[in-house]
């Protein structure tokens, strides 16, 4: 007889969502959110990397990469995740997460 874990009531919809809908990634984004949200940011780091694949220029989830990888002591790879980040925020004209962004990097050392 074998157990099966308890998932975490923020996991369910999205996990209903991703095995609906294994190749959309607002289904992808979703799972790496609710997995972002409870802390696990392993789990997180790879749903939203698989939504970035698919929409390359999705800064949010750019951002969101970097502060999984910061949570997981990469800083080098926050930092270059954030500058991503700063760069889709200057063609995208989004003023605020460019003001975040430039804040993270330049706490990160650049």
């Amino acid at each position: 007889m074998s157990e099966v874990a308890a998932v975490h009531p923020s996991l369910v919809r999205p996990l209903q969502m991703v095995a609906d809908h294994p190749s959309n990634e607002l289904a992808r984004f979703s799972l790496g959110k609710a997995h972002y949200n409870l802390g696990d940011f392993v789990r997180a780091r790879e749903q939203l990397v698989i939504a970035l694949e698919k929409k390359a220029d999705w800064m949010v989830v750019q951002i969101l990469i970097g502060r999984c990888d910061l949570s997981l002591g990469d800083n080098a790879s926050a930092k270059a995740a954030f500058e991503r980040a700063r760069r889709l925020a200057i063609e995208q004209n989004h003023e605020g997460p460019l003001a975040e962004m430039n804040q993270a990097i330049g706490e990160l050392g650049g």
